[in-house]
């Protein structure tokens, strides 16, 4: 008898994807067979990067992973529920971050609302890593916009992708 498959969730805007997702992302895979980064569309948070450009920064943070051979990562868009996007993955677990404090509340919030509109979906919190609790990616935005040096919060390739984009504002 082969055991289940357990699909997770990790979602976000990932604008950018900084080492903070990638902490997540790397200690998830010890508890899923299979992560879906679920990048919301959410044009209500007016993001630095269009959709296509995050699912592309995505995939290439990911290949710098060490993750398991047994598990699979995958980089999808959504607009939609994140219940329903779940139930369309056939995902039972979400995944979210929690950097200090002030982020529990609101990710209990929608940790409750998530398990009232689908009993079966299950939210995991993955406390950030001590080195990694001060990176927000709003901040990591406005130090690049600012000419500051990201590399301490993203990758080079990420730091890239924001000097071109404020570069050319």
């Amino acid at each position: 008898m082969s055991k289940p498959l357990h699909i997770g969730i990790f979602p976000g805007t990932f604008d950018p994807i900084t080492f903070g997702h990638l902490d997540i992302i790397q200690r998830a895979t010890t508890i899923v067979d299979k992560l879906i980064v679920a990048v919301a569309t959410n044009v209500g948070k007016a993001p630095l990067f269009p959709i296509e450009t995050r699912l592309e920064m995505i995939e290439d943070e990911l290949k710098s992973l060490s993750l398991p051979q047994n598990v699979e990562i995958v980089a999808k868009p959504f607009d939609n529920l994140l219940v329903n996007f779940a139930k369309e993955e056939g995902a039972q677990v979400i995944v979210r971050g929690l950097r200090a404090v002030s982020d529990f509340e609101y990710e209990f919030q929608m940790a409750g609302t998530n398990r009232k509109l689908c009993a079966e979906l299950e939210t995991v919190f993955l406390v950030a890593s001590e080195s990694f609790q001060l990176i927000a990616s709003h901040l990591v935005k406005e130090i690049a916009r600012l000419q500051g040096d990201t590399t301490p919060f993203v990758s080079k390739n990420i730091a890239a992708h924001l000097k071109k984009k404020f570069s050319i504002q």
